[in-house]
């Protein structure tokens, strides 16, 4: 007779699982809360008291930890020496183990979970079970996932056993899981102690879906998701309507809500190839929305939409009017979504704004043969801590604007320039291997839209006095940039020549 040794957490679909090991031989062992639900369910099991004869100790701490176990569980059958050995001292031989651990990650995402019981949810003898069966593979089979219950139990039934194929697959599916669980351990312990630069650096994603293809139709690309999911994410959106997300479509829906979690008022950010196209703001959405279109018209073909505010018939009904890939909100009205729902491939996501200031964590960005790491480019500044360079001053209405624009800027990709007002960007130029060349893009965008409200945003300082010449030519009249040049002197003198009112952060924004 084969033995299975069954300890789980997740009870889904047990019952008919190790009552189909039964009928195919397999005698059951089993532990504490396991146990009681097969016994409870008529399913006959053996107490892991009787193959350790050692008892449970330390409040469960310890039970499975034993020599009759990871003995009937590392023995290799087809050496004599081993077999030997088991005989000897009478253990069985343990065919295959069904393990999933205690629920750790579920306990570290209650919200005042305290560290004891994160500690007490560590499970010891779990993964210990898991890593011996599996490192055992070509004698053991090791189940870690209920998706895999119908296959080991079809493979059973047809050849009395799972295939050599089988048992490796899901080895290494098992020491994924064990390594995926000591990473998230590893990962809040970590945080516990404060420490931002770990000697080594364990994360784990899930995958949440095999993706068409990547950037590009001949590339493979794969979704995965952070373990501990982040509730203000495209990855975590509610979509109700359109075709799936391609690979470039996720990554401009996650920087377009990176862009719109920065403005309070209702506002609409166009997002094109991962840079803003045109950001309005107003009174109601649909004056936001038409401000953000004005602001690049040709743009904003195909992009990816996202409001701040729920979606309302209005602002639908001229939304409805382009092609737009996608439209991120907090909700639509029933008459809204009726609307846009006409367009059969057009994705429209829901997303929790409540949740846009929490949560915010570190991101990484691959490189050939390695990661970096940074926080997020979240700093909360406040317009009068600013300081004025010039004899110029700006006025409290020109300060608004300029923060406007800041805000913008900050999301094009560098070397990046916003041209604004206090309603919507007027030209963006981004992306560009110099300044000067970012600045005539934004400003020939902004064209006639150039009045005396218009003001300019620079992501990193100027580097000599020609951009803010080239500014003072053509109608800004007020300027917001880092600082910091060893010739600020000449932007200063230039702003000063032009009447221009410059002021300066003391923070860059670069985003490359």
């Amino acid at each position: 007779m084969k033995r299975a040794l069954v300890s789980v957490s997740d009870k889904t679909n047990l019952v008919p699982f190790v009552q189909g090991l039964v009928d195919n031989g397999y005698e059951i062992v089993s532990t504490g809360g396991t146990k009681h639900v097969l016994d409870e369910a008529g399913v006959q099991t053996i107490s892991i008291e009787d193959v350790t004869h050692f008892p449970e100790i330390l409040d469960g701490r310890v039970k499975t930890l034993n020599p009759y176990v990871h003995g009937g569980l590392l023995a290799r059958r087809e050496l004599p020496e081993h077999m030997a050995t088991l005989e000897k001292l009478s253990i069985t031989p343990i065919d295959l183990v069904c393990v999933n651990l205690y629920p750790f990650k579920e306990t570290i995402e209650q919200p005042d979970v305290k560290l004891a019981d994160a500690i007490e949810n560590i499970d010891i003898g779990g993964p210990s079970m898991v890593r011996s069966a599996a490192k055992n593979y070509r004698d053991v089979t090791i189940v870690v996932d209920r998706a895999d219950y119908d296959q080991v139990l079809a493979e059973i039934k047809a050849d009395g056993d799972t295939s050599l194929a089988t048992r490796t697959k899901l080895a290494a599916k098992a020491f994924r899981h064990t390594a995926a669980y000591d990473a998230l351990i590893s990962q809040y312990l970590t945080k516990q102690d404060g420490l931002e630069d770990p000697e080594k650096l364990t994360l784990t994603w899930n995958l949440k879906e095999t993706m068409r293809y990547g950037e590009n139709s001949h590339q493979k690309a794969w979704l995965y998701e952070d373990a501990l999911p982040k509730s203000f994410s495209v990855l975590s959106a509610n979509q109700l309507h359109g075709k799936k997300l391609s690979y470039n479509n996720i990554k401009d829906a996650d920087e377009a809500l990176r862009c719109i979690r920065e403005f309070d008022e209702p506002t609409v950010v166009a997002m094109k190839h991962m840079n803003p196209c045109g950001i309005g703001r107003g009174e109601n959405l649909e004056q936001a929305w038409d401000r953000a279109y004005e602001a690049d018209p040709v743009s904003i073909f195909g992009g990816v939409i996202a409001l701040n505010r729920q979606v309302d018939l209005a602002t639908a009904e001229k939304m409805h009017k382009l092609f737009l890939e996608i439209i991120i909100a907090p909700g639509f009205d029933d008459d809204a979504y009726a609307v846009l729902a006409k367009k059969k491939n057009l994705r429209l996501l829901t997303v929790d704004f409540s949740k846009r200031d929490e949560d915010i964590r570190h991101e990484v960005v691959s490189v050939m043969g390695g990661m970096l790491m940074q926080e997020q480019d979240v700093l909360d500044e406040d317009y009068h801590d600013w300081k004025c360079v010039t004899e110029a001053q700006p006025t409290e209405a020109q300060l608004r604007s300029l923060a406007f624009a800041w805000k913008a800027v900050k999301h094009a990709k560098s070397n990046a320039i916003v041209v604004a007002n206090d309603e919507r960007t007027l030209g963006v130029g981004e992306g560009q291997p110099n300044r000067i060349d970012s600045l005539k893009i934004a400003v020939q965008h902004a064209g006639d839209a150039i009045d005396d409200w218009a003001v300019m945003a620079s992501d990193a300082f100027f580097p000599f006095g020609d951009c803010v010449e080239y500014a003072g030519q053509h109608g800004i009249k007020a300027v917001v940039q880092p600082g910091g040049s060893i010739r600020d002197q000449e932007s200063i003198e230039m702003a000063n020549k032009y009447g221009i009112a410059m002021v300066t952060t003391g923070v860059r924004h670069f985003r490359h």
